[in-house]
């Protein structure tokens, strides 16, 4: 049996059939400094709460799969040093060496999954990498959406990464990809990549139907929902791309490669845009939560009608 303890929140929860939303733990401990990581969690799960559903944040602690955070844990958590970032690889092996470890979207599936959680908020996920046809750099999230059947709600995948091909790949998994209400595919700081979305749907309640028909069918893997930053939070396609392309050029000159890439970009565009980025990301997140705790909340009304 897996390793999972559920805090008293979430155990709640799931003995109320409350809908659950599953979010990753990197946010807290790769993406922003204490306190404003701990203080940003706590408005993301607010955000899931104000909607009716119970946020159930996911990390490795005490060789345990932490499902729901306590306040003392989300503290501690915010402040830990030496975090691992676990995706679907290393995982098991941080659990077995009892180390401490953040989930990526790849391993926060995977926890969720095992918890009987469906639906997954988060920022971006990852993706084909620039120059990935030499340096095969492609994101274990989109495998993992392939195998893993969870709906995840992100604002497209990180604008930093080679987004044609990206949804390329995700078409050869045969991964949905799904724009909320529009037909562009989101670019996560932008909500219009220039790419059209494979698919679009408008309701909460067709996205809940779809993940719940991909069982029955036994369709495997989970669904992607690229949900479009809200208008007024936006840095639109034309002003971000000039800022990512010089924080690739600058990660090109100075050797910067593998897992280090993404935090570098991230952290140079916060810089290129004297914070903007930052706020943006912020926006989409909580964006993404509203959105996942509805289609959390009909995938429990239509189990139940069913």
């Amino acid at each position: 049996m897996a390793p999972l303890l559920m805090s008293p929140e979430v155990a709640e929860a799931v003995a109320n059939n409350t809908p659950i939303v599953a979010l990753e733990s990197t946010i807290i401990t790769h993406g922003m400094p204490y306190p404003q990581n701990v203080e940003t969690a706590r408005r993301v799960e607010a955000e899931v709460r104000a909607q009716g559903a119970v946020p159930a944040t996911i990390a490795v602690m005490d060789r345990r799969i932490h499902i729901g955070l306590t306040e003392d844990q989300l503290q501690s958590l915010g402040q830990a040093q030496n975090v691992a970032k676990l995706s679907r690889a290393d995982l098991a092996a941080c659990l077995a060496s009892g180390g401490t470890g953040a989930t990526t979207v790849a391993a926060t599936m995977i926890c969720a999954k095992l918890a009987g959680i469906s639906v997954f908020a988060t920022g971006g996920i990852g993706g084909v990498h620039r120059g990935a046809e030499t340096t095969f750099d492609i994101s274990a999230d989109l495998r993992e959406l392939a195998e893993t059947s969870v709906t995840v709600v992100a604002a497209g995948a990180k604008a930093i990464l080679d987004l044609p091909k990206t949804l390329e790949y995700l078409e050869t998994l045969g991964v949905p990809v799904i724009a909320y209400g529009q037909d562009a595919f989101p670019a996560f700081w932008s909500r219009d990549s220039g790419l059209k979305s494979p698919l679009r749907m408008d309701s909460a309640r067709d996205i809940a139907a779809a993940h719940l028909l991909r069982g029955q069918l036994g369709l495997p893997g989970g669904q992607l929902v690229a949900n479009p930053i809200p208008a007024g939070d936006e840095i639109a396609r034309g002003e971000i791309t000039p800022h990512i392309e010089a924080a690739l050029s600058e990660a090109a000159a100075r050797g910067i490669a593998a897992k280090a890439v993404t935090p570098f970009l991230l952290q140079r565009i916060f810089e290129l845009t004297a914070g903007r980025s930052l706020h943006a990301n912020i926006a989409l997140v909580l964006s993404n939560a509203r959105l996942a705790s509805e289609i959390a909340t009909e995938i429990a009304r239509q189990r139940t009608e069913s």
